[in-house]
Parts: C-alpha cells; sequence; structure tokens
C-alpha cells in the first residue's frame, strides 16, 4: 500500500489560526547545530580598497566588528523574531572568507543543547554580520549586494536537514 505524504503544517499557529509561539516542554533536550550563510558581493572598487586597508575604514576594523555584530546578532534572535525562544547559546561562530574577487562568504554556525531548533539564530547571525559589512563600506559604495541567505545545515531535531552542495 503506497505511503502517503504528510501534509506539511505551520507550526507557530494555534487551532484558531492564530499566531502563537510553540510549545516546547515536552521536547527532549538535544544537541542542536545549524549553519547559516550569506554572500556579500562588493564593487570591485570597494574589494580592492579593502583588500590595500587590510578590511579597515574608518568607522574600524569591517570583518572583525561584523564577526562581533554576528555572534550578538544570534545571541538576540527572540528579540527580533517574535516566537523564537530565548536561547543561551553555547557555541557561535561567524567566519568570513573570499571567495574570490569581491565575493565574501558569511558563516555562522551555532550550537546549543536545548529542545527548539536554532536555524533562526544562524540566520539571523550571517544575516546582520552581512549587513555590518554593508554598513562600514557603503560611503564607497551604495552597489554592495547581500544575497543568499540561507540555512546549510540543522540537526538535532525531528528532522536533520543539510544542503546539497551546487
Amino acid at each position: 500500500m503506497p505511503t502517503r505524504a504528510r501534509k506539511p503544517v505551520l507550526t507557530h499557529v494555534d487551532a484558531a489560526n492564530r499566531p502563537t509561539m510553540v510549545d516546547v516542554g515536552a521536547k527532549a533536550v538535544t544537541l542542536r547545530e545549524a549553519t547559516a550563510e550569506a554572500i556579500v558581493t562588493l564593487p570591485r572598487a570597494v574589494a580592492l580598497a579593502l583588500r590595500r586597508t587590510g578590511a579597515r575604514t574608518k568607522k574600524g576594523p569591517v570583518f572583525d566588528t561584523a564577526i562581533v555584530a554576528g555572534v550578538m546578532a544570534a545571541k538576540r534572535t527572540h528579540e527580533l523574531i517574535p516566537f523564537c525562544h530565548p536561547l543561551a547559546l553555547e557555541r557561535c561562530n561567524v567566519t568570513i572568507e573570499t571567495a574570490r574577487a569581491g565575493r565574501l562568504v558569511i558563516r555562522c554556525e551555532v550550537a546549543i543543547h536545548g529542545r527548539t531548533g536554532i536555524e533562526m539564530e544562524a540566520l539571523t547571525g550571517a544575516t546582520v554580520a552581512a549587513l555590518t559589512i554593508y554598513d562600514m563600506t557603503k560611503a564607497l559604495s551604495h552597489d554592495i549586494e547581500i544575497s543568499e541567505v540561507r540555512l546549510l545545515a540543522k540537526s538535532g531535531g525531528k528532522r536533520d536537514f543539510r544542503r546539497a552542495r551546487r
């Protein structure tokens, strides 16, 4: 007998279709990890200026500041996204690498032993780090692009996820 695919269900609405926070009280505590990334594409002149200055602007060290901002944002995700639970992250690591001229790959990896997933924290950390790079370099150009904000992997909950490599 063929199995039926389960119909996807939104978790943040109640029986009356009103927004609600998910009750995680009965869930088991497990190690939960998530990794997200964001891409920042800089115009050639901006990329060259950052290389020339060691990634420093008048506002300070661009990448170091973005890393700190990403960690701070991941820790405060519950203050930005209404139904996210406040979580005490056990690990948050933001990295920035130059993939090719003008293209920066920002990754945020987070982990916690908890009852709820932490992909929103990873996505928030990567996004705010990207926004910080924009803020610190916008004096050089407004033609900076932030794109491809996406979850790469999550584990420890009901469904693990790993994005297929391109």
